[in-house]
Parts: C-alpha cells; sequence; structure tokens
C-alpha cells in the first residue's frame, strides 16, 4: 500500500485528478483492443484463398503404315470424339496428341494405295492407345483399249468387235448389239497382258462380213 502526503485542502484535487486519470487510462486501454479487432477483420476478408481449377488429363493414339513406300507421307484422318489429319513421317509413324476420353476412327489415304484394313475403332479410356497400325498395297491401275476402224464401204446397221490373246483368234466377241460408231473400248483388259483385235460389218439382213485386219495392243 503506498502512502501520499498531500497539504491541507489538497486531498480532494488529488483524488479528483487520480481518478480521472486512471479513468482517461482504461478509457485507452479499452479502445485499443477494438481498433485491432475491426482492423484484422478487414483484413482476413481481403485475403480470401482462390482455388485453381483441375487440370483435364490428355492422351494420344499412335500406329504406324508399312512398308513405308505406301506409309511415308499418308495423310491420317481422326473423326468420332475429335476430328483432325496429320502426316505420317518418312518411316509410316503417325500420331495423334491432346485427345479426351472417347471413341474414334483412324483413317488412313494415300494416292496410288489401298489400305488393310481401311479405318479403325479405337477407344481411349484413361490411357495412350499405341499399335493402330495399317498395310499399304498399290492399288491396281485400271485400263482401257480402244480400238478404232474404217468406215464400210457398203450399207451396213453396224460393227461386231472381237479379242483374242492368240494372234489369228480365236475371238470372242465384246459387244452385245451392234456398234453404231467406228470405235470401241474394251475396259476389261488386264495389266501384263497382250490382246488382239478384229472387226466385223453387219447389213440390214444380218450377214456378217470376214474379219477385218487384226490389232495388237499391249496392257502395261
Amino acid at each position: 500500500m503506498m502512502r501520499v502526503h498531500v497539504e491541507t485542502g489538497a486531498p480532494v484535487e488529488v483524488r479528483t485528478r487520480s481518478r480521472g486519470a486512471v479513468q482517461n487510462l482504461l478509457a485507452t486501454v479499452c479502445l485499443v483492443p477494438l481498433t485491432l479487432i475491426a482492423g484484422c477483420a478487414g483484413v482476413v476478408s481481403q485475403s480470401s484463398p482462390s482455388t485453381p481449377p483441375p487440370q483435364t488429363q490428355t492422351y494420344s493414339v499412335s500406329g504406324t503404315i508399312s512398308p513405308t513406300a505406301g506409309g511415308g507421307g499418308a495423310s491420317v484422318t481422326l473423326s468420332g470424339a475429335a476430328s483432325t489429319t496429320v502426316t505420317a513421317g518418312s518411316s509410316g509413324a503417325y500420331t495423334f496428341t491432346g485427345l479426351a476420353n472417347g471413341t474414334y476412327a483412324v483413317t488412313p489415304s494415300h494416292t496410288g494405295y489401298n489400305f488393310s484394313p481401311t479405318s479403325q475403332s479405337v477407344t481411349v479410356n484413361g490411357a495412350n492407345v499405341t499399335g493402330t497400325n495399317f498395310s499399304a498395297a498399290p492399288a491396281a491401275a485400271g485400263h482401257t483399249a480402244t480400238v478404232s476402224w474404217t468406215a464400210s464401204t457398203s450399207a451396213v446397221s453396224g460393227y461386231n468387235a472381237y479379242r483374242g490373246t492368240v494372234s489369228g483368234g480365236p475371238y470372242t466377241k465384246l459387244n452385245g448389239s451392234l456398234i453404231s460408231v467406228l470405235t470401241y473400248a474394251d475396259s476389261s483388259v488386264l495389266s501384263g497382258q497382250t490382246y488382239f483385235f478384229v472387226t466385223t460389218a453387219v447389213d440390214g439382213s444380218g450377214n456378217e462380213s470376214v474379219f477385218s485386219n487384226e490389232a495388237q495392243a499391249v496392257i502395261p
């Protein structure tokens, strides 16, 4: 306990000032925490963290087209859940990237080649798909042998065209009805074969002439 000595008449004044000082001090102490709490509440509301969106996983589909003669430079088309086209490398390898889960069709193409299989269906389900392979084979080139002749000097109803694989015959007639023009296109010839053609003229009574001179066609 602290004792204070004062002059006569002073106690009232001392008590009044001391009590006022204590009250001011308590008021200050009480106000400071309130100010700090209000300030902290504002800071917390401004610093709320944001959650980034989840990233989507993607996959690939790959394969090889062989031999390289037909696979190198081939166009490979992807359709289905997504659509795009890539060009196979010189080794015939190709890859589609950035694919989501789903079902796709892979179809190769290259001028002058046929592919086996012509197309493949693949399903991406949480993993890359490899080994979607194709075989390329040269497409058989179509050939046509066109035969032409000189018009008969007699009145005729039309002409017949014949073909054989041996010079001098036997020959097989190619047309079903009489040919009214002076040319006939035979699209049934095969590559690597040699054919011999002759024609005849038919009059109004159905009488047929002898065979014309023979023409030879070598099919490449």
